[in-house]
């Protein structure tokens, strides 16, 4: 069985960090797992964009396109601009991606939302937190 693709989509921003968070998040990915060749991409300011991202994958050899938005919750972002990018209707989750003269099937994912993992996360930054007054 062949890879999945995995583009990790990000907003973007005139500040490094969040450059620099979405490309560390997807090489961390990468690390995890053999299963998906992952690329970030950016909705503004930054570089690759989510555009520039889905024609480098038409080039892969790959049996899906997974899109992955790394935002917290639902806005005009993952609403419509993505789906759009996607050739996806409006709320739709499912299409199809041209890639090396054939058709993969394409699926878009869901933000973060409401996850016991983000609050775990939140939990852990709180102990760092007061472990540095500590200090």
């Amino acid at each position: 069985m062949g890879k999945k693709g995995m583009l990790l989509v990000g907003h973007g921003s005139k500040l490094p960090y969040n450059k620099e968070l979405i490309e560390t998040t997807a090489k961390l990915i990468a690390k995890k797992t053999d299963e998906y060749l992952v690329k970030p991409g950016f909705m503004s300011l930054n570089t690759p964009t989510v555009e520039e991202q889905l024609e480098a994958f038409r080039k892969e050899d790959i049996e899906m396109l997974v899109v992955v938005p790394l935002f917290l919750a639902r806005g005009v972002h993952i609403n419509q601009d993505i789906p759009e990018l996607l050739g996806l209707p409006e709320g739709g989750r499912k299409g199809t991606f041209r890639l090396n003269g054939k058709t993969v099937p394409l699926v878009y994912a869901s933000p973060i939302g409401s996850d016991p993992l983000l609050a775990e996360l939140m939990l852990k930054n709180a102990s760092d937190a007061v472990a540095e007054l500590k200090h």
